[in-house]
């Protein structure tokens, strides 16, 4: 690393945003590259005669302003802007001939084109008045209540415990959570392997965020301990069932997790995206510790990609706080799909189409056992998805670019890393194909290929 630091006797009251301006040009100029360690907050202290506290407020600004990324335990970092438009899957259109098993789909048929058009004419010939009148943030209510304790209550959420908001999917649920909970320099952490748009949006919103180290059942309580004891946790985002590596979190381990909330006062914020359509019967962690618990979920991934209809449920005291942040972010729910949503829960629908859903996951989870299941590949606990570990950031990137040359889209596992190293190895596997046959014929080819490269797979948690 080129020697960039600035002379001492140049920097200016106030000395902070001189320290931070001297960063940025180092940065702009090439003089710091993305993935170069910075000094420690003593270090840089020490060597420009500051106070560790004028570093420390200028490596915060800088966090803010997206320019380093700051991970607990190991350092400040220089942040490629190319991982803002990192996704863990191609930006062009996949062709007929791509076989798209990187996008994270349910499988859709004609039966979800049928209940989509029958409830359409439905709304048409009974046109609700809210659907065209709706322009006020509101607190559900009415029939939409009921419909939405039903539903949460089948995902193992007691709705009485919490006060439930409608949203514009996940996304937009985790961003109000996120939001809700932690102001700008606080620290999140979770999973070293977690959702790809986690760091885009904690570095939009100036907070800090440390990957833990997991297991085959996600966040290891010690690492948790760990990190509370290390520095100042405000809250802990975690998806416990699946994740980007397959991860399935047992009731104990969930009780542990709970616990260590509770011991060093820290939100949770659960990520529970497929909802009900895991068939374990474990309890979420919300449902543990409902006092303290951000639990949200969305009817995309479990019944239909085009419904973006989600449910935040939250503690009774953060519900103000929790509606305020809706407001300024999404104002709303959209009427129309949380209308269809409602119905569909009502006349027995979204329950059809659960089931049609895990019929069709539990078939496609076999054929990805008899193609894959030798690789110590790990199925997710919804049947969505295969982790096929990587030994390396090397094999991976040979995995992903073969697998592309077939014409097979697999997403890397460097796009789910928390930090600007990737973390765990590997290629996560879409199984949301509606052709089976094809599925058959791509899940046979990534098997070839990696015998071809003679990749020695296991598991690497």
């Amino acid at each position: 690393m080129t020697n960039w630091l600035p002379d001492k006797s140049e920097l200016k009251r106030p000395r902070y945003r001189s320290l931070m301006e001297a960063i940025e040009h180092a940065i702009e100029n090439g003089l710091l590259l993305p993935g170069d360690r910075l000094p420690t907050h003593r270090e840089l202290a020490f060597q420009l005669q500051l106070s560790v506290q004028t570093v420390s407020r200028a490596y915060t600004r800088l966090i803010e302003a997206g320019h380093i990324v700051g991970e607990v335990g190991r350092g400040s970092f220089v942040r490629n802007p190319a991982d803002d438009h990192a996704l863990p899957f191609p930006a062009q259109r996949a062709s007929d001939e791509i076989v798209d098993l990187a996008l994270l789909k349910p499988i859709v048929g004609n039966f979800h084109r049928d209940a989509m058009q029958r409830a359409l004419r439905q709304i048409a010939g009974d046109l609700p008045t809210d659907i065209l009148s709706s322009f006020r943030a509101a607190t559900i209510a009415g029939r939409h209540v009921e419909a939405v304790d039903e539903w949460l209550e089948l995902c193992g959420v007691p709705p009485d415990d919490m006060t439930v908001i409608a949203t514009n999917g996940s996304t937009a649920a985790m961003t109000v959570a996120m939001m809700s909970v932690a102001r700008s320099g606080d620290l999140i952490v979770t999973e070293k392997m977690s959702h790809h748009t986690v760091p885009a949006l904690c570095r939009s919103l100036g907070l800090r965020l440390h990957g833990l180290a997991i297991d085959e059942e996600g966040i290891l309580p010690s690492a948790l301990d760990a990190a509370c004891r290390a520095d100042s946790v405000k809250a802990l985002y975690v998806v416990p069932d699946s994740g980007p590596v397959s991860c399935t979190m047992g009731t104990d381990r969930r009780q542990a997790i709970v616990e260590l909330a509770r011991q060093y006062d820290i939100a949770i914020i659960e990520n529970d995206a497929c909802g009900p359509l895991p068939t374990g019967g474990i309890s979420p962690l919300s449902a543990l510790a409902p006092e303290r618990s951000y639990y949200f979920t969305s009817l995309t991934k479990c019944l239909l990609p085009g419904l973006r209809v989600g449910f935040l449920a939250v503690p009774h005291n953060a519900a103000s706080t929790v509606r305020e942040r809706h407001m300024i972010t999404n104002w709303m729910v959209t009427p129309l799909m949380h209308e269809i949503a409602t119905r569909w829960i009502e006349d027995g629908t979204a329950r059809a189409l659960l089931d049609c859903q895990r019929d069709a996951l539990r078939e496609r989870a076999a054929i990805a056992e008899k193609f894959l299941g030798g690789s110590n590949a790990r199925i997710g606990n919804a049947g969505l998805q295969v982790w096929l570990p990587c030994p390396d950031i090397g094999s991976e990137a040979r995995l992903v670019e073969r697998s592309r040359e077939a014409g097979i889209l697999v997403a890397p596992g460097s796009t789910f890393s928390i930090g600007p190293l990737a973390s765990e190895p590997g290629v996560r596997v879409s199984l949301g194909i509606s052709d089976t046959q094809v599925l058959r014929q791509a899940l046979r080819v990534l098997r070839s290929i990696t015998g071809e490269n003679a990749l020695m797979y296991g598991p690497h948690l």
